[in-house]
């Protein structure tokens, strides 16, 4: 994951006290006495963006038979299923992560049968050497579909909740720089509000020109296809204390 540089705005102005407010996942500020001394305050904001492959890959395979009776078309179909079960069990697939379906049609005065075995890996090298054995193996009658990447729920929310810390932790240090240039000590933090978050998945507009489109894309365009981008910038207060005093 790569961290961008993001662009600060400063602005060392007088508020008054602080007091909590949990509403909006922010800290608010108020004058509570006008009669106190105003808090000193520096304004910025953080901007951060991260990027996150798919973490999960789903492959699919089909097996079809069209027989003259019910029996020989199950037969066909369980015979070519069987081995394939037996090859990913081998490869050390669990079953949790293999669904089976089968359908059976009549068509005139045939029928025909079909079986889809769908996987799902983390490991997208053993998917491919899985998917490469099968096809070889195999006959026509067996369709190994592209793999289709995605994210899991847990994988997005990881990446939301980083971009954001990123951005916080990006606003804090600028104002602590802002402070030391104008020898003050940076204090507790007065509001952090996430003010704008984007998400976005594959490559830009000017990378997708130049594959053509003309041919399936492989395996790595797809997982570049399938990444997603998350940005997030955060305004943030501190308080300013004079040069010499602890820093909170």
């Amino acid at each position: 994951m790569a961290v961008n540089p993001s662009r600060v705005f400063a602005a060392v102005i007088p508020v008054g006290d602080v007091y909590r407010d949990e509403n909006e996942g922010m800290i608010r500020t108020v004058r509570r006495n006008t009669e106190q001394t105003p808090t000193r305050e520096v304004q910025v904001t953080g901007n951060a963006e991260l990027s996150s492959g798919p973490n999960r890959a789903r492959l699919c395979l089909q097996v079809s038979s069209r027989k003259d009776s019910v029996t020989e078309a199950k037969n066909s179909v369980s015979r070519r299923l069987d081995y394939i079960l037996q090859s990913l069990r081998q490869q050390g697939v669990k079953e949790e992560n293999v669904t089976v379906t089968k359908d059976i049609r009549r068509a005139e005065n045939a029928y025909y049968m079909e079986a889809e075995v769908c996987v799902t890996f983390s490991d997208f090298v053993k998917m491919q050497n899985i998917s490469n054995f099968l096809v070889e193996k195999l006959d026509s009658s067996v369709t190994v579909s592209a793999p289709q990447f995605y994210h899991t729920t847990e994988n997005l929310e990881s990446i939301r909740r980083q971009v954001c810390l990123v951005a916080v932790g990006n606003a804090r240090h600028k104002a602590k720089e802002v402070c030391r240039l104008v020898g003050q000590s940076l204090g507790r933090p007065l509001v952090i509000k996430e003010e704008e978050t984007k998400e976005w998945e594959g490559q830009s507009e000017e990378t997708e020109d130049q594959s053509g489109g003309s041919s399936q894309p492989t395996v790595n365009q797809k997982i570049k296809n399938a990444t997603v981008f998350v940005s997030s910038r955060i305004f943030a207060s501190f308080e300013i204390k004079a040069k010499g005093k602890k820093n909170s």
